[in-house]
């Protein structure tokens, strides 16, 4: 069975900085890309960054760009949301996300997330 566990959620002001950690376990192939997603109160969820399998390609949304790094260490089954200079708009709960095995890069849908995490709170207060 698969499990997708996040970590590193709190609150923070406004030019602080999170670190987000995910963790999934149960996998049994190889070649899947990851993903942050990120929940808004009274908004729908929204993709934030994604990395391929091998770490060759990232995705980030345009509100995130320039401010948050993804990252991943395979030989640990992790992947790591580094946030800086976070805004009152970033607050929202971040979900981590996998792919299947064998769809190796990232896209913005979530539909083609088979794996998710129960999610880790972000505030960021003013």
């Amino acid at each position: 069975q698969v499990q997708v566990v996040e970590s590193g959620g709190g609150l923070v002001q406004t030019g602080g900085s999170l670190r987000l950690s995910c963790t999934i376990s149960g996998r049994t192939s190889n070649n899947w890309a990851m993903a942050w997603f990120r929940q808004a109160p009274g908004k729908e969820r929204e993709f934030g960054a994604g990395i391929s399998w091998g770490s060759t390609m990232t995705l980030y949304a345009d509100s995130v760009k320039g401010r948050f790094t993804i990252s991943r260490d395979n030989a640990k089954n992790t992947v790591v949301l580094q946030m800086n200079n976070l805004k009152p708009e970033d607050t929202a709960v971040y979900y981590c996300a996998s792919r299947r095995g064998g769809d190796r890069l990232p896209v913005k849908e979530q539909s083609e997330y088979a794996f998710w995490g129960q999610g880790t709170q972000v505030t960021v207060s003013s």
